[in-house]
């Protein structure tokens, strides 16, 4: 799987889709308007993305990442992503998304309310967890680890929780390509275990820390 589509052009995509070209992979990026209103945008911010319709880049992508603001999810057309791999790098932010009680007293998590959106498309959780300007600063694509140089901090970890095992596993192909650890968080509801003002939102962790935070937090 070589080719992405990120939706949403904000701080957040934009460094997503910078990750995935700086370790080979076809990008392309689209916004809730026409492919020309971010073309600019994306021939600057994004050097090497395609900037296309959100109904084109979706259609040709093997991986779609979700990087819009959350309370846009139902925007999106189910039709477009049905049977496609989609990683929700989405979070649920009261101060920008208002008061949405859905995310806000649901017993689910907001991942879980994105997927039953979307319907039949096989939602993963992950990319979150990790601050737009860390993506590009903590990944080590050649896959150093602890030691290696002697001295240098261990890889950073990031979870990866969903229900759809062959969409969980290409995400966590996705993870390592883009030089982080990617630990196996259990079925799409453990997701909730990496939102806002959770140990693992808010920590810099590697593989081990990550696998032991999220404790009784993985089910089977």
């Amino acid at each position: 799987m070589n080719r992405i589509a990120v939706l949403g052009v904000g701080r957040v995509g934009s460094a997503i889709a910078r990750a995935a070209l700086a370790v080979g992979y076809e990008v392309t990026v689209a916004a809730s308007g026409p492919a020309e209103e971010i073309a600019l945008l994306a021939e600057i911010v994004i050097p090497g993305a395609r900037a296309r319709d959100a109904a084109d880049a979706v259609a040709d992508a093997d991986v779609i990442v979700l990087a819009i603001p959350l309370h846009k999810y139902r925007t999106l057309d189910p039709e477009l992503f049905a049977g496609r791999i989609v990683v929700d790098a989405m979070n649920y932010w009261e101060p920008v998304d208002g008061e949405l009680a859905e995310f806000r007293d649901a017993a689910l998590g907001s991942s879980e309310v994105v997927a039953r959106h979307l319907g039949t498309a096989r939602v993963v959780k992950t990319l979150n967890h990790i601050g737009y300007h860390d993506l590009e600063e903590h990944a080590r694509p050649d896959g150093s680890q602890a030691g290696s140089p002697a001295g240098a901090p261990a890889r950073r970890a990031l979870a990866v929780a969903g229900d759809d095992r062959a969409a969980v596993e290409a995400a966590m192909t996705l993870i390592d390509r883009l030089g982080f650890d990617p630990v196996d968080a259990g079925p799409l509801r453990n997701g909730a275990a990496l939102e806002p003002g959770t140990a693992i939102f808010t920590g810099v962790l590697a593989r081990d820390a990550v696998a032991e935070v999220l404790g009784s937090a993985l089910t089977v």
